[in-house]
């Protein structure tokens, strides 16, 4: 079969390349462009370790500080509103001290006296069962919801007149919580040890943890295992007084 652009010299004429050439250029150009954009959004810096490619627990840690600075910037509000409301006036002195026992009851007040804590804690890493006990399963070794509630119910039957979990002030409307091995409480996330401090009387509120069936669950746990317990006079003490919303949320029926 002849060349279908054969010359009547018989000769094959070259193809034109100028289109690859150009096309060729195009593609470096792109490939500059792109690079150049690169530099530019890394500013020098690895883009890997952007903002936007955190772990999730660096995410949570921020959001954790963002949470306790809002929760700051609540109490201050609280105080100036206070503040304004008993320099306008407009209630009487037994309406004022009976405002003033309601909060010291609601917990938003700060509230000082005889403090006993009870600090809790996930087993040594690697930790293997004492003598006489099953190897650990891994919910064996870390702190669950049922052992912190099982310490703040405690507390609360021998005559706690005030309780912080961590650095926040329980009220009649929290919750403690874990999600995986981290307590959520108000907002805010904590990893252990976790220190629940009662203000009362020490030998109540000590005798109230011993007579505690699910505490004594708990330290069934900590002579197998090693999981954390301490509970310690803590004398004089001042806890918080809370400062997050007091907005009771419910459910509604539908319609």
């Amino acid at each position: 079969m002849s060349n279908s652009d054969d010359s009547p010299t018989g000769a094959a004429r070259p193809r034109d390349r100028r289109p690859v050439r150009v096309l060729t250029a195009a593609v470096f150009a792109l490939a500059g462009l792109i690079f150049v954009t690169s530099f530019n959004t890394a500013k020098g810096t690895d883009i890997r370790t952007d903002a936007s490619m955190l772990k999730l627990s660096d995410l949570i840690q921020e959001r954790n500080g963002k949470n306790k600075e809002l929760g700051d910037s609540t109490a201050a509000v609280r105080r100036d509103v206070d503040a304004l409301a008993q320099r306008d006036g407009g209630t009487t002195k037994k309406e004022d001290e009976g405002l003033k026992a309601l909060e010291k009851s609601a917990g938003t007040q700060k509230l000082s006296g005889s403090a006993v804590s009870v600090t809790l804690d996930d087993a040594p890493p690697n930790a293997t069962a004492n003598p006489g006990y099953p190897e650990p399963q891994p919910n064996d070794l870390v702190i669950h919801q049922q052992d912190l509630q099982a310490v703040v119910n405690a507390l609360w039957q021998g005559g706690a007149k005030g309780i912080k979990v961590m650095d926040q002030r329980l009220i009649t409307t929290s919750a403690v919580r874990c999600v995986g091995n981290t307590l959520l409480l108000q907002g805010r996330v904590y990893s252990p040890p976790y220190k629940v401090t009662a203000v009362g009387d020490p030998g109540k509120l000590k005798k109230a943890l011993t007579a505690s069936s699910a505490i004594q669950n708990y330290l069934q746990y900590v002579k197998a295992y090693g999981l954390g317990w301490k509970v310690d006079d803590d004398g004089a003490v001042t806890l918080p007084g809370y400062s997050g919303t007091v907005d009771l949320h419910y459910a509604g029926p539908v319609g």
